[in-house]
């Protein structure tokens, strides 16, 4: 096999080019950046046959992010900047040839960057490396199918495996992946949700008994008042602009809650109308509120408070006393709790004055209508979980739920996350989804729960987890504590991954290794049957098909489902009741058993097939009905743990750049931030530049503090003068994975704390960038 060898130059960050942020979004940079790299990638009838189906109906979904499509009228051009980006990465037609692995050992491969791994090209072959080798060979399905079942087997028990999943992978994937790693016998079934918004399903499963989105794509459209809290549509969510200038047009108001003062959250260009071109588009956030880092529930109490506070002063003109009434719990504590903050301790905790807090709390009581939309900037607080809480005590206070324009909006970052999860990935599915499942396959699945993604980590590196495998995704490097994580993953037996290109994870091996290269969203999936497709599901809950438009890259590629039938069927043959060669053959056979197995999915067959899929069932959002062990609304009572910060020191944030999507790097051009040409920057507000004593472009090293005593550091980074809060910095990821201690994390969820890590500056020593004096994951065995 030949490809074309991509000529891929490494970023010197001795180069790096800092210029001023903008200040709005989009525009014609946004297009000139969307098909700049497509057309150099793949041409023009490749381009068109990809970008043109994407997100249309019948056509393939964005593997981007989770952004709703549009439920009527959609755009010819549904897709954003990044959406294109991806496509491009997916869709290139350079792959990487069997010489690669020769010419290029393991140990040459480690010391190479995400952007230069993935740009090596699309995978087409399964590789192998040996125990002791330091290469990986070609070897054909049948072998390394084989290779992986007789590593199963040989287990001394199911709980020594750990399969995780990506949030790329389909509906149906994801279903089989879990009924055959629940049919070998565990639970163990981390995935990237308990990275990002496993807060979320813990808060809102908690209070409202849905861990989803209450509201539909719509509601975005017609509320009176959108709050943003923790996100940054511009660069995570791009799509989200067109609905929120939708929003802005039919009158509606946008309050925007971050530490750092967002393009994508002030101005948006829409390109595809003529003051978005040559106008100045649409101005965004009516307030824009400049929070310190953590501080988030310290704000969401306080305006809590001051919605009670008004309510007494004039009773019944403020609260939906029949809503709370008819629907809720928990009022009279949560105003008892209230009643105690001190205002001082607010502002100290937030960065904010009093006036801005009121004027928050006076649009929100004056709004008839309010959604509260969030992402990781909320979740990956150390009081993740209970800010999420406040947020739904703040909608609860005044009916924001069951009604147009009003609820709550967790904004999931991975396409298909949230239908991974439905479709039962999860370490602790409830009884009653393992019944049925069990009764489906005539088998008895295991009920101990099993391990998250952190505890995975702990369980490769006490020994307790010997294989892992990965469908999809880039664990090493998505993980925190990457030092901690990759020795871990060191002592790891056999690590199998389910890919499309290159990244960090083939890198980091313990004896044996296997990469298994797969079909991607784009491409044509045609098995016994006849041409296939498959399924995703949105952040609100709708549910769509997906199939791809063009020719696999590689005649030699198998499906997701393909792949994961096969190693089924050679470990488990019929020890459960799964006709694993028939899944493979034809996927409506899936979807048959998933309209019996999984909650509102009856006759997914014949609904999946309309042309707008269709939209699961919500209690909160239909019929204002709670799930909850009382079958009602839980007001709670949070308490206030404010982060204690030195003045010497600053609270780090992660964050992704405008060039990436998760861990996959597209360049090393953050536009909207002014970043060109390299990655190892720390964005530090100007005036705690100066008070620490460091001037803006000076090389530093961070160090990284925390209660385990280890010193993490991230070395030779550039200080950029910033706008953001003051006594907040922030880092771009998974370089900043560095930082993040492994067993920090959310109370209640077990995500690592990403945005709340107490740094230290120094003035930068000799050493290489990226170097960590903690244990250092050793060479390929």
């Amino acid at each position: 096999m030949t490809r074309h060898e991509p000529h891929v130059e490494e970023a010197d960050e001795n180069n790096l080019d800092v210029g001023k942020p903008k200040d709005w979004a989009a525009g014609l940079p946004g297009v000139y950046h969307s098909m700049q790299p497509a057309l150099k990638h793949m041409g023009i009838e490749r381009s068109a046959r990809t970008l043109l189906a994407m997100n249309q109906k019948q056509g393939f979904d964005c593997m981007s992010c989770a952004w709703p499509d549009p439920s009527g009228h959609r755009s010819t051009f549904e897709y954003c900047e990044n959406g294109a980006k991806a496509v491009t990465w997916e869709a290139t037609p350079v792959t990487v040839c069997s010489d690669f692995w020769a010419e290029h050992p393991i140990s040459e491969l480690r010391g190479r960057s995400e952007y230069w791994l993935g740009m090596q090209g699309r995978l087409t072959e399964p590789v192998y490396k040996a125990a002791g080798s330091q290469h990986y060979r070609p070897v054909d399905w049948d072998t390394a199918i084989e290779i992986v079942a007789e590593k199963l087997k040989s287990l001394a028990s199911p709980d020594e495996a750990a399969f995780y999943t990506s949030g790329r992978a389909s509906n149906e994937a994801a279903f089989l992946y879990q009924l055959f790693v629940r049919g070998y016998g565990t639970n163990n079934l981390p995935d990237c949700s308990n990275m990002c918004h496993e807060s979320s399903g813990v808060a809102m499963g908690e209070t409202l008994g849905v861990g989803k989105a209450t509201v539909s794509y719509d509601d975005f459209l017609t509320t009176d008042l959108l709050i943003v809290m923790g996100q940054n549509p511009g660069t995570n969510h791009p799509r989200m602009l067109t609905a929120m200038e939708q929003q802005k047009e039919n009158g509606g108001q946008i309050v925007a809650i971050n530490p750092l003062p967002e393009a994508g959250l002030r101005r948006f260009k829409n390109p595809q109308k003529p003051r978005g071109v040559v106008g100045r588009g649409t101005d965004l956030a009516d307030q824009f509120l400049q929070i310190r880092a953590g501080g988030d529930m310290a704000l969401l109490q306080a305006v809590s408070k001051r919605v009670l506070d008004a309510e007494d002063r004039n009773p019944g003109g403020v609260l939906d006393h029949e809503f709370i009434t008819e629907h809720c719990d928990g009022l009279a504590e949560l105003r008892e709790h209230l009643s105690h903050l001190d205002e001082p301790s607010i502002r100290e905790a937030t960065g904010l004055r009093s006036e801005e807090i009121d004027e928050l709390a006076e649009r929100y009581m004056t709004a008839d209508s309010v959604i509260v939309c969030w992402a990781m900037g909320v979740t990956q607080q150390r009081n993740g979980v209970g800010t999420i809480k406040e947020i739904i005590n703040l909608l609860l206070l005044r009916g924001n739920f069951g009604r147009p324009g009003a609820g709550a909006a967790p904004i999931r970052g991975h396409s298909n996350v949230q239908g991974d999860r439905t479709m039962g990935i999860w370490e602790q599915m409830p009884a009653s989804f393992l019944d049925t499942l069990g009764e489906e396959f005539s088998f008895d699945p295991p009920r101990e729960h099993g391990v998250d993604s952190v505890d995975a980590v702990r369980g490769m590196r006490d020994g307790a987890i010997r294989f892992f495998l990965s469908l999809g995704g880039n664990f090493a490097s998505a993980m925190s504590d990457t030092g901690a994580t990759e020795a871990a993953m060191e002592h790891l037996e056999m690590n199998v991954q389910i890919s499309t290109k290159l990244n960090r994870s083939h890198t980091v091996v313990g004896q044996e290794a296997l990469i298994l290269p797969t079909l991607g969203r784009t491409e044509i999936d045609v098995q016994a049957s006849g041409p296939q497709f498959v399924s995703v599901e949105d952040t609100v809950s709708a549910v769509h098909s997906s199939q791809g438009r063009v020719d696999p890259v590689a005649p030699n590629l198998l499906s997701e489902i393909a792949i994961i039938s096969r190693i089924a069927h050679a470990v488990l043959g019929g020890r459960i009741a799964a006709d694993w060669q028939g899944f493979e053959a034809n996927y409506d056979l899936i979807r048959d058993h998933i309209s019996h197995v999984v909650p509102g999915c009856g006759d997914y067959n014949r609904r999946i097939r309309e042309k707008d899929g269709f939209l699961l069932a919500n209690g909160p959002r239909d019929s204002r009905t709670f799930n909850t062990g009382t079958g009602r609304a839980r007001m709670t009572v949070n308490q206030l743990d404010p982060m204690n910060c030195p003045p010497d020191r600053l609270i780090l944030q992660t964050m992704r750049s405008h060039d990436q999507f998760n861990t996959t790097i597209y360049g090393y051009n953050d536009r909207y931030r002014g970043i060109k040409k390299g990655r190892h920057v720390l964005f530090v507000n100007p005036e705690d530049l100066a008070r620490l004593g460091f001037s803006d472009g000076d090389l530093v090293d961070v160090h990284g503090e925390s209660t385990d005593g280890k010193d993490r550091v991230l070395r030779s980074f550039r200080a950029v003068s910033y706008p953001s809060a003051q006594g907040c910095a922030a880092v771009y990821y998974p370089e900043g994975n560095v930082l993040v201690p492994l067993d920090d994390t959310v109370q209640g969820s077990n995500t690592p704390i990403s945005k709340g890590v107490i740094i230290r500056l120094e003035h930068a020593a000799a050493a290489p960038v990226g170097d960590s004096s903690q244990e250092k994951a050793p060479a390929a065995r």
